[in-house]
Protein backbone atom coordinates (compact mmCIF):
# COMPACT_ATOMS: atom_id res chain seq x y z
CA UNK A 1 0.00 0.00 0.00
CA UNK A 2 1.28 3.43 -0.90
CA UNK A 3 2.03 5.89 1.91
CA UNK A 4 1.41 8.73 -0.53
CA UNK A 5 -1.20 9.34 -3.19
CA UNK A 6 -1.52 11.97 -5.90
CA UNK A 7 -4.63 13.67 -7.26
CA UNK A 8 -5.08 16.16 -10.07
CA UNK A 9 -5.86 19.71 -8.96
CA UNK A 10 -9.09 19.82 -10.99
CA UNK A 11 -10.35 16.66 -9.27
CA UNK A 12 -9.37 18.05 -5.84
CA UNK A 13 -11.22 21.27 -6.71
CA UNK A 14 -14.29 19.26 -7.75
CA UNK A 15 -14.31 17.43 -4.40
CA UNK A 16 -14.03 20.72 -2.50
CA UNK A 17 -16.90 22.14 -4.57
CA UNK A 18 -19.05 19.11 -3.77
CA UNK A 19 -18.39 19.64 -0.07
CA UNK A 20 -19.10 23.39 -0.28
CA UNK A 21 -22.34 22.81 -2.17
CA UNK A 22 -23.75 20.72 0.67
CA UNK A 23 -23.18 22.65 3.90
CA UNK A 24 -25.85 20.77 5.86
CA UNK A 25 -25.32 17.16 4.76
CA UNK A 26 -22.40 14.86 4.11
CA UNK A 27 -21.89 14.03 0.46
CA UNK A 28 -19.99 10.95 -0.64
CA UNK A 29 -18.72 8.87 -3.50
CA UNK A 30 -16.14 6.46 -4.81
CA UNK A 31 -12.48 6.82 -5.76
CA UNK A 32 -10.87 5.06 -8.72
CA UNK A 33 -7.25 4.61 -9.70
CA UNK A 34 -4.19 2.76 -8.47
CA UNK A 35 -1.98 2.50 -5.39
CA UNK A 36 -0.31 5.89 -5.86
CA UNK A 37 -2.85 7.93 -7.85
CA UNK A 38 -6.52 8.84 -7.63
CA UNK A 39 -7.48 8.93 -11.29
CA UNK A 40 -11.16 9.81 -10.91
CA UNK A 41 -14.03 10.06 -8.47
CA UNK A 42 -17.76 9.84 -8.70
CA UNK A 43 -20.55 11.12 -6.48
CA UNK A 44 -22.99 8.61 -4.99
CA UNK A 45 -26.22 9.06 -3.11
CA UNK A 46 -25.82 9.19 0.67
CA UNK A 47 -28.36 6.70 2.03
CA UNK A 48 -27.50 7.12 5.74
CA UNK A 49 -30.37 7.82 8.12
CA UNK A 50 -28.56 10.89 9.54
CA UNK A 51 -26.93 12.52 6.52
CA UNK A 52 -25.92 15.58 8.55
CA UNK A 53 -23.48 13.47 10.60
CA UNK A 54 -22.89 10.27 8.67
CA UNK A 55 -22.53 8.86 5.21
CA UNK A 56 -23.37 5.54 3.63
CA UNK A 57 -22.70 5.05 -0.06
CA UNK A 58 -25.71 3.79 -1.99
CA UNK A 59 -25.11 0.01 -2.08
CA UNK A 60 -26.45 -0.22 -5.64
CA UNK A 61 -23.76 2.19 -6.87
CA UNK A 62 -21.08 0.47 -4.78
CA UNK A 63 -21.89 -3.00 -6.10
CA UNK A 64 -22.11 -1.72 -9.68
CA UNK A 65 -18.66 -0.12 -9.40
CA UNK A 66 -17.11 -3.33 -8.05
CA UNK A 67 -18.80 -5.42 -10.75
CA UNK A 68 -17.51 -3.05 -13.42
CA UNK A 69 -13.99 -3.25 -11.96
CA UNK A 70 -14.08 -7.07 -12.02
CA UNK A 71 -15.12 -6.86 -15.68
CA UNK A 72 -12.03 -4.78 -16.53
CA UNK A 73 -13.27 -1.31 -15.63
CA UNK A 74 -11.79 1.25 -13.25
CA UNK A 75 -10.41 -0.13 -9.99
CA UNK A 76 -12.24 1.05 -6.87
CA UNK A 77 -9.54 2.22 -4.45
CA UNK A 78 -11.70 3.79 -1.78
CA UNK A 79 -14.29 6.39 -0.97
CA UNK A 80 -14.64 10.08 -0.26
CA UNK A 81 -17.03 12.07 1.86
CA UNK A 82 -17.45 15.54 3.28
CA UNK A 83 -17.50 16.89 6.78
CA UNK A 84 -19.87 19.88 6.64
CA UNK A 85 -19.24 21.02 10.20
CA UNK A 86 -15.77 19.71 10.98
CA UNK A 87 -12.27 19.24 9.73
CA UNK A 88 -10.98 16.68 7.28
CA UNK A 89 -10.02 14.21 10.02
CA UNK A 90 -11.98 10.96 10.42
CA UNK A 91 -14.63 11.09 13.12
CA UNK A 92 -15.22 8.36 15.67
CA UNK A 93 -18.31 7.46 13.60
CA UNK A 94 -16.09 7.09 10.50
CA UNK A 95 -13.76 4.80 12.47
CA UNK A 96 -16.67 2.68 13.69
CA UNK A 97 -18.11 2.37 10.18
CA UNK A 98 -14.86 1.75 8.26
CA UNK A 99 -13.87 -1.74 7.20
CA UNK A 100 -10.23 -2.48 8.04
CA UNK A 101 -9.53 -3.30 4.40
CA UNK A 102 -6.74 -0.88 3.44
CA UNK A 103 -9.09 1.29 1.40
CA UNK A 104 -8.26 4.93 0.81
CA UNK A 105 -10.59 7.49 2.39
CA UNK A 106 -10.60 11.13 1.31
CA UNK A 107 -12.35 13.59 3.57
CA UNK A 108 -13.27 16.95 2.07
CA UNK A 109 -14.36 20.24 3.50
CA UNK A 110 -14.86 23.41 1.49
CA UNK A 111 -11.23 24.36 2.26
CA UNK A 112 -9.39 21.13 3.09
CA UNK A 113 -8.81 17.70 1.55
CA UNK A 114 -6.98 14.93 3.41
CA UNK A 115 -6.30 11.26 2.71
CA UNK A 116 -6.47 8.37 5.14
CA UNK A 117 -6.00 4.59 4.97
CA UNK A 118 -8.41 2.32 6.88
CA UNK A 119 -6.78 -0.64 8.60
CA UNK A 120 -7.16 -2.96 11.58
CA UNK A 121 -5.34 -0.37 13.71
CA UNK A 122 -4.55 3.27 13.20
CA UNK A 123 -3.51 6.44 14.96
CA UNK A 124 -6.91 8.09 14.43
CA UNK A 125 -9.87 6.36 16.03
CA UNK A 126 -7.93 3.11 16.15
CA UNK A 127 -8.70 2.68 12.44
CA UNK A 128 -7.05 5.34 10.23
CA UNK A 129 -3.50 6.32 9.36
CA UNK A 130 -2.76 9.51 7.40
CA UNK A 131 -1.66 9.25 3.78
CA UNK A 132 0.37 12.05 2.21
CA UNK A 133 -1.75 13.70 -0.48
CA UNK A 134 -0.05 15.44 -3.39
CA UNK A 135 -2.18 17.75 -5.53
CA UNK A 136 -0.70 18.25 -8.99
CA UNK A 137 -1.65 19.50 -12.44
CA UNK A 138 -1.67 16.11 -14.18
Amino acid sequence: MANAVAIASDLADWLAAQAAASPAEEVCGLLFGGPARIASATACRNVAAETARRFEIDPVALLAAHRAARAGGRAVIGCWHSHPSGGATPSLRDAADAAPDGALWLIATASELRAWRAGPTGEVGGRFDPVALTIDDC
